[in-house]
């Protein structure tokens, strides 16, 4: 009995030493659609899994072997003490992704607020409360580049210069800039570019629409568009925290193929099996005054619409093709799902 009873404190110690030994990651942002993918990759991936949440948001999905914090970005103070807090009882997080942000709005300031200023604020809080991460990593977006080249649909590169020309590319760049002017600790930028997976609610609605029969495609010129399944994209993040040769750097994440928003449509369809389906391609000027008037709606029922102005600049452009060597070299990146596979699966748990 003596001898079991000893077992039994001994491997309750090693527990508890395997549980203190546990990387902690920060994910804000963490009940939204990129979130809980993230979230789930961290738990399967073994680390203490804190979630940055307002207290508001759902945590339908969210396991319960997480701890839930909710950040108070709006005041750089206010949250430097708090994350003093969380030091003092807790610790600082080995790791911080910043997923939070805004993508649509009936203000275009929320914005800059948004996705720029309270990234400022959790960046200059971790370090003054003495919670600087091994690593901190952006989740940005592709808009920070603005348009590419649409006459030769040469990829976006890295290297090219970053001229946003939407409100919401204009706050990821800043956001981006405030991430790089900071010294205190490596980060890695990530921009993807059209995240897609169950529970994503954006291109939802062209699968209801095709499923209805219909697929309305903008402009007469086909747009070229990249795609990253949302798993896929949760393991760059965690395997670009891990690595720890990618230190201050910045990439594109996309499968690495090439399609026309015709040829999405088509596999939709396919996987559908839907055998008739109007198609039409409704001019930018039709397709300008439905976003004007779905975003007048939205203000005045004070509601972020889908269709906006904003919203408008990037169902214009036509280039939306990304380089992916940097990352495939530096991490090594194969997709685990392509475009008819990662739709295949969105489907199926529709």
């Amino acid at each position: 009995m003596f001898n079991d009873k000893c077992l039994l404190l001994s491997l309750s110690s090693i527990i508890t030493r395997e549980q203190v030994l546990k990387t902690k990651v920060l994910i804000t942002g963490a009940s939204g659609f990129i979130g809980r993918y993230l979230v789930a990759e961290a738990l399967r991936r073994g680390y203490e899994v804190w979630a940055g949440i307002r207290a508001t948001s759902s945590l339908k999905g969210l396991p319960d072997a997480i701890h839930c914090i909710d950040l108070k970005y709006n005041d750089a103070d206010v949250l430097t003490a708090q994350l003093a807090e969380h030091v003092r009882k807790n610790g600082a997080w080995d790791y911080v992704i910043h997923n939070a942000g805004l993508t649509k709005t009936t203000r275009p300031s929320d914005f800059i607020l948004v996705n720029a200023t309270y990234t400022h604020h959790l960046l200059m809080a971790l370090t003054r409360a003495n919670c600087k991460p091994q690593k901190f990593v952006l989740m940005s977006s592709l808009s920070s580049y603005g348009l590419g080249d649409e006459k030769t649909f040469r990829p976006i590169s890295p290297d090219d210069p970053q001229h946003p020309n939407t409100a919401y590319g204009k706050s990821k760049l800043l956001a981006e800039n405030y991430v790089r002017e900071q010294s205190e600790f490596p980060y890695v930028i990530l921009r993807p570019t059209g995240v897609y997976g169950p529970g994503d609610k954006d291109y939802l609605m062209e699968i209801k629409s095709i499923r209805s029969g219909f697929d309305f495609a903008v402009g007469m010129t086909p747009q070229r568009i990249t795609f990253i399944y949302v798993k896929d994209l949760a393991c760059v993040v965690f395997d670009a925290l891990e690595n720890g040769k990618i230190l201050n750097r910045h990439y594109f994440v996309a499968d690495g193929d090439i399609y026309t928003d015709t040829e999405f449509a088509r596999i939709i369809q396919e996987l559908l099996q839907k055998k008739h389906v109007f198609r039409a391609r409704i001019p930018f000027w039709l397709v300008y005054i439905v976003c004007v008037l779905s975003e007048g709606i939205g203000c005045l029922i004070r509601q972020p619409m889908t269709l906006n102005t904003d919203k408008y600049k990037i169902l214009k452009q036509r280039n939306w093709v990304c380089d992916m060597q940097p990352l495939t070299e530096d991490l090594n990146f194969k997709p685990q799902y392509n475009l008819r596979k990662g739709l295949e699966e969105t489907i199926a748990e529709l």
